[in-house]
């Protein structure tokens, strides 16, 4: 029977491929086509379908890269047709797969109304149900020629500027035709059984009841007139088809969905039609399926809808409001979460809700980032802080080494929070429905016997399309089917409702979520990375400034500019954006973006200062006080001077002794540092004869993903880059001297600038990079014995370990850090600050001596060739800061410092601050306005060093009410100790790493602005 099963597979298999599906639309007539190619961008729908056209067959090539062509499509129905569902079948020149990730069609009608999206999959318009027999059809296509991206190797298709003007398709099959339904339900009967029959190896005799039903079915076909025999082949697999599955069968909770990549091997603006194409299809297929439900998440996208297409965004709405159409999410967009910075995780929250909470009345509790790299340790509490509660992701799936040992999970994050989470075992969020995928998700789920349920993400996606009628066909055979899984229709909401019923005691994950996969992305595109860090810090104090110069002095509040300016931002933080692993043309976009709105930002920080310092003020930088440095704007006369100025003298062996009586550093002949010896603590901070400040390079192409991973034996190559073409002594108005150091090697530049200034080494890294296939770190050898180190991430810092005793530790051979990572032993320790890196390792050796290295490598750049050939080709620069003796605390404060920017104007006279805090350890991440306009002050704290905390915040204003807030600025339950002391401000009692929403109701006198 065994080889008889085998036999009938691939009978299947042919007379399906070959047969069947080919009569399900079998009669058919050509339709005319004409078309006309649009100049440059994409054009509106009304001048798209004015514009004049020229014939064109089938089988002519069209669409140069990038490209957009109206084609118009039509014919009449034929007058014995009556009666007969009849369809347009309109083929762009698909392959036969890769659905969103080739040419694509936006159908409309002669008014110019949307009726559906085209792809590989979805490539039928239905014209009538039945037909009457001589209607006239007029269908026009908005065709978009976006290029397939080839994987994994270089090209030149992913810039405008290269990609060509060749057409890249050539156009297939445009007829009108009967649409066969029989036909259709036999194809999707077939499919679902053969499926069945080849995933229960643990049923024999189900499978053999299958194959012989199948069996039947096949010799039921006339080969030669399947249209004619499909009803009796159908017969034959009726009895197989009800049998109902048994009572403890595994739950798959379908879920509509297309993952649509906010930009990635396509721009920004074909994303907004990809949404387009996406929605209409998707609003045409619920109005078909009763039982089907569809969700989108990412806030953004139904922004984008509605501002670009409104005719199709009233669909939506329709939608949501009847409960077909299901917002999930959350968020903005579906961003990176490893190295989005504090404030601007919350502000992803914030902006997402509160768009669902403006335009649908929605509530979100589902954080919905199925194919998001790794998730940081810090994002529990900021989920809850949303008022969310609820996690989903799948793409944890992708590790390489470890598998995650749950699917259903609580997840907790540093501070002690814990979210919900479940990770589908159907291991893709673009299920297809087919039954090796569903048969799949129920052996794999790893949490049977305490539960009974997963959710499977239903339809094409990455590049969109969505859920299709066969997965809908599909899904309804197997509702309650014997030898499967149960399959229901339902939206996130509905199936972590399921969940939590019936899992009441889930097993717990602390820490991050770190990817095996694509550790690369904490490095690619280091422009992408700086620029993002840059506004970060930009939108915080442009708040700041913005809010002190509103209460000290009346002025307007910029709010729509700082909600526009923050939504760039944010938008720009999609998975595939910040992370670096998009095409060039999205990275060049988003540079340019990044330095708008350091322009934009700059401007209202300056503003704010002119206003604050009044018309007489003069041109002065801004000097925030030693203390006041993290929450509060001041303002001195001039530029900071360092406490301890430094002091350079010669080496006698050559290179030069920096000495700012704080900290003492050598340098040897090659620019490199031999010592750092703090002369506090009488400690040195390099192990013995090491030498720190080591740019290494390494060969670096990984298996596949060029852009995404970095596999760990990039290692077992590396060249120390020792040799200096120029080693001299500069005087510095900020430090006193500094030493500049010049290197070159293979087609790329280096210039360094190492001073000191308050007892920290600061090195200035300028690189011009030319290589391809290289990975260039930074390296510091430090003599701590530690079996960890802090490394900072969201509203805190992680600690990860410094060894590799297990298989999780040897894969977590790259990882992200924000702006420290902290080494110490019992009373020393040492920070490494940076202001735009994130990737780095950390290793450890025994000496001869039996003394430990530590070593930390900060990744600098690569030089990928895949999506973007040229990534990171060109001049950048790097800020580090070496801080022998530091503490959690002095590394806090210093990666903020040195992330801070420098406005060219100033005020002429100290401000007083808005807000003064008693205790270093309790650190402002956002001082603002509330976004409801009320004039009220918003203040963000939390407990940076990881213990408990108690801090007095003063105002400097007066107010008249206080209130404890989530995310959103809306009242909470107080779940933190807050009392007022008189008329002296607030203290808060904090646990380790506690997140703090405070507003302060100014008192009326003061008003709103």
């Amino acid at each position: 029977m065994h080889d008889d099963r085998l036999l009938i597979e691939g009978r299947l298999a042919r007379v399906l491929a070959e047969r069947i599906v080919p009569a399900i639309h079998a009669e058919s007539r050509p339709l005319a086509a004409s078309v006309w190619v649009a100049p440059g961008e994409p054009v509106p729908v009304a001048e798209g379908i004015a514009a004049p056209r020229t014939p064109i067959e089938s089988g002519a090539r069209w669409g140069a890269p990038w490209g957009t062509s109206w084609l118009t499509v039509e014919g009449a129905v034929p007058v014995e047709w009556a009666g007969r569902v009849v369809e347009a079948v309109i083929d762009l020149g698909f392959d036969s797969g890769m659905a969103g990730f080739q040419c694509e069609g936006l159908v409309y009608r002669a008014d110019g109304s949307p009726v559906k999206g085209l792809h590989p999959q979805n490539s039928w318009v239905r014209v009538a149900a039945p037909a009457v027999g001589g209607e006239r059809v007029l269908l026009h296509v908005e065709a978009a020629s976006n290029p397939m991206v080839p994987f994994p190797g270089p090209t030149p298709l992913g810039d405008r500027t290269t990609a060509g003007d060749e057409p890249l398709y050539r156009l297939g099959r445009l007829e009108l035709a009967i649409f066969d339904e029989e036909v259709w339900e036999l194809v999707q009967d077939l499919e679902v059984l053969g499926e069945l029959m080849h995933e229960m190896p643990d049923n024999p005799a189900r499978r053999y009841d299958i194959a012989r039903a199948i069996e039947r079915a096949l010799d039921a076909i006339d080969l030669q007139n399947v249209n004619a025999t499909a009803s009796a082949a159908r017969a034959c697999l009726t009895e197989v088809l009800a049998a109902p599955a048994v009572p403890s069968a595994h739950t798959v909770c379908a879920v509509g969905h297309a993952h649509i990549d906010t930009a990635w091997l396509w721009p920004l603006r074909e994303t907004v039609r990809k949404i387009a194409r996406t929605t209409a299809n998707m609003s045409a297929l619920l109005a078909d399926a009763p039982e089907f439900v569809y969700t989108m998440s990412q806030a953004a996208q139904y922004d984008l809808l509605a501002r670009h297409r409104p005719e199709i965004y009233a669909k939506v709405r329709k939608a949501v409001q009847e409960g077909r159409f299901v917002p999930t999410g959350g968020m903005w967009v579906e961003a990176d979460t490893n190295m989005p910075g504090s404030e601007a995780m919350a502000r992803q929250f914030v902006h997402g809700k509160r768009f669902f909470l403006e335009e649908f009345g929605t509530e979100i509790r589902e954080v919905w980032l199925p194919d998001t790299f790794g998730f940081a340790a810090g994002l529990p509490q900021i989920i809850r802080a949303a008022g969310c509660t609820r996690l989903l992701t799948q793409k944890i799936s992708w590790s390489r080494t470890n598998q995650f040992p749950h699917h259903t999970f609580l997840w907790e994050g540093i501070d002690g929070t814990r979210i919900f989470t479940h990770f589908p075992p159907v291991d893709t969020y673009n299920c297809s429905m087919m039954g090796r995928e569903i048969a799949h998700a129920a052996r794999n789920f790893k949490d049977k016997g305490r539960a009974s349920t997963s959710l499977a993400p239903t339809g094409f996606g990455d590049g969109g399309g969505g859920t299709t009628r066969e997965m809908i066909a599909m899904a309804a055979r197997m509702r309650n089917l014997e030898g499967s899984p149960k399959v229901v229709w339902t939206d996130p909401a509905d199936f972590f409702d399921r969940a939590e019923a019936e899992y009441t005691d889930p097993p717990v994950w602390v820490g991050e979520l770190y990817l095996e996969l694509h550790r690369g992305t904490l490095t690619s595109q280091a422009g992408t990375k700086q620029g993002n860090r840059r506004s970060e810090h930009l939108l915080r104090e442009a708040e700041l400034w913005a809010a002190t110069a509103t209460v000290r002095t009346a002025a307007e509040y910029p709010y729509e500019d700082l909600d526009r300016i923050w939504k760039v931002v944010l938008l720009n933080q999609f998975h595939d954006v910040l992370p670096g692993s998009s095409i060039a043309w999205v990275h060049q976009e988003t540079e340019q973006a990044h330095a708008e709105v350091a322009r934009e930002l700059t401007a209202i920080i300056e503003q704010a200062q002119w206003t604050l310092g009044g018309e007489e003020a003069g041109p002065n930088l801004f000097n925030p006080a030693p203390h006041e440095w993290f929450s509060i704007p001041a303002g001195a006369a001039g530029p900071a001077q360092p406490h301890h100025p430094c002091v350079v003298t010669k080496r006698a062996e050559g290179g030069y002794v920096m000495d700012d009586s704080l900290i003492r550093v050598e340098i040897d002949a090659c620019g490199l540092v031999v010592s750092a010896f703090d002369l506090t603590r009488q400690r040195e901070t390099l192990p013995p004869g090491a030498t720190a400040n080591l740019l290494q390079l390494h060969p670096d192409l990984p298996n596949e993903w060029d852009a995404w991973d970095v596999d760990r034996f990039h290692r077992n190559r590396v060249t120390d880059l020792t040799d200096a073409d120029f080693l001299a002594v500069q005087p510095d108005s900020r430090s006193g001297a500094v030493v500049r150091i010049g290197r070159s090697f293979g087609s790329s530049t280096v210039e360094q600038t190492l001073s000191l200034r308050d007892g920290a080494l600061h090195i200035d890294t300028g690189v011009d990079w030319h290589e391809t296939e290289k990975f260039l770190k930074l390296a510091f050898p430090l003599d701590i014995h530690a079996d960890r180190y802090a490394s900072e991430t969201q509203f805190g810092h992680m600690f990860r370990p410094t060894h590799t005793n297990t298989s999780w530790e040897y894969a977590r051979f790259e990882a992200c850090n924000h702006r420290f990572i902290h080494l110490a032993e019992p009373g020393w320790g040492v920070a490494l600050v940076n202001d735009g890196t994130y990737g780095h390792d950390v290793t450890r050796t025994v000496r001869p001596d039996a003394g430990t290295t530590t070593t930390v490598r900060a990744s600098l750049l690569r030089a990928p060739r895949f999506p973007d050939p040229h990534a990171d080709q060109g001049p950048h620069r790097f800020r580090h800061m070496l801080i022998p003796g530091a503490n959690i605390t002095d590394a806090v404060r210093e990666g903020y410092r040195v992330n801070l920017t420098t406005p060219r104007r100033g005020v002429a006279t100290p401000v007083a601050p808005l807000f003064t805090i008693d205790n270093d350890a309790v650190v402002a991440s956002a001082i603002k306005l509330a976004d409801d306009r009320s004039g009220d002050i918003v203040l963000r704290v939390y407990e940076a060093d990881g213990g408990r905390a108690t801090a007095l915040i003063t105002p400097g204003f007066e107010y008249s009410g206080l209130q404890l807030c989530d995310l959103l600025e809306r009242p909470v339950p107080e779940d933190v100790s807050a009392h007022t002391e008189g008329d002296t401000g607030v203290r808060l009692q904090l646990r380790p790493f506690q997140l703090v929403t405070l507003r302060f109701t100014r008192t009326p006198a003061q008003g709103a602005h």
